[in-house]
């Protein structure tokens, strides 16, 4: 029986070629080798095959039947194999396979347009996504990206690469400014509607804001409570009250006009954001590519 391990693939290409060129001669001429050589493959084929490949005169060459078909196979993985290798080759220069990122929900508006140019550029990239504030394990789960927003805790397992920095704002909607007028001093968020954040330890995040050169932290009496801050923003745009996010989560309603930014002198540095990515093997060309990406974007965005 014929094991992989047997095969050789150089004696393999110097037969094929013998073959295409009707003469060891010629063949050893392509190969940049001697024809002494090439007489020694060939014949440690034949002899690992049990067959004779050539029916051999001294004028000429020609192939025996077993040797048409040994050819015929021969060329077929030959191309394949050729295949593979142009196709690992354009890998190299063009990002070809799955990348799975998981962001925070807060971050999927932000983010998700962006991809649109992303998957213009590289067509054979496929981006798996996961759009959520649910904690995921990177590496149990398989994620290529995990990005959070916040300080991390050392993880020998991980991977972490800085994004942005961020701050803290407040928001509204025009539609809350309409009706109950515009925040226009630290003093009057008493007589404003606050949706106040709640943490998983069950306390509600007080806001942060500069009062002259000070940082002052205020707990407002809130008016809503909410535990997730994509709900949050949505509540902020429906008009139900005044809220302190981040600037980053706070842009793209910004720019479309649906949130106001409020008291921007007052804002205070936020949580950073970090993209945690799985040890243990090299970043392939792809998952490098879209970590540039979320950082480029992340990074270029002008404060609301």
């Amino acid at each position: 029986m014929i094991r992989r391990g047997d095969i050789s693939l150089a004696d393999v290409v110097t037969f094929t070629t013998v073959a295409q060129a009707g003469s060891f001669t010629r063949a050893a001429d392509r190969l940049g080798t001697d024809k002494s050589n090439v007489g020694k493959a060939v014949q440690r084929l034949e002899n690992r095959l049990g067959i004779q490949l050539f029916q051999r005169t001294t004028r000429a060459i020609r192939l025996t039947d077993d040797g048409e078909t040994y050819l015929e196979g021969a060329l077929a993985a030959l191309d394949c194999f050729y295949e593979v290798e142009h196709s690992l080759a354009i890998r190299r220069t063009e990002p070809v396979g799955r990348v799975k990122l998981n962001l925070p929900a807060s971050f999927g508006r932000l983010l998700l347009p962006t991809f649109v140019a992303l998957g213009e550029r590289y067509p054979k990239l496929t981006l798996e996504l996961a759009v959520t504030d649910q904690v995921s394990d990177p590496v149990a789960e398989g994620w290529d990206i995990v990005v959070r927003i916040g300080e991390l805790p050392p993880d020998s397992e991980m991977t972490v690469r800085k994004l942005c920095d961020t701050h803290f704002g407040l928001y509204a909607s025009p539609d809350y400014i309409k009706r109950n007028g515009l925040l226009t001093s630290v003093e009057n968020i008493a007589r404003h509607s606050a949706i106040v954040f709640k943490g998983r330890n069950g306390r509600l995040r007080p806001w942060t804001l500069l009062d002259g050169d000070q940082i002052r932290e205020i707990k407002p009496d809130p008016a809503i409570i909410m535990s997730d801050t994509q709900v949050i923003i949505d509540a902020m745009v429906q008009g139900l009250g005044v809220g302190q996010i981040l600037d980053r989560m706070a842009e793209p309603y910004v720019r479309e006009g649906t949130l106001v930014h409020l008291l921007d002198w007052a804002d205070t540095p936020g949580l950073p954001v970090h993209a945690l990515i799985p040890l243990g093997q090299k970043m392939s060309a792809r998952t490098r590519l879209v970590l540039n990406h979320l950082s480029e974007h992340l990074q270029s965005g002008s404060r609301s």
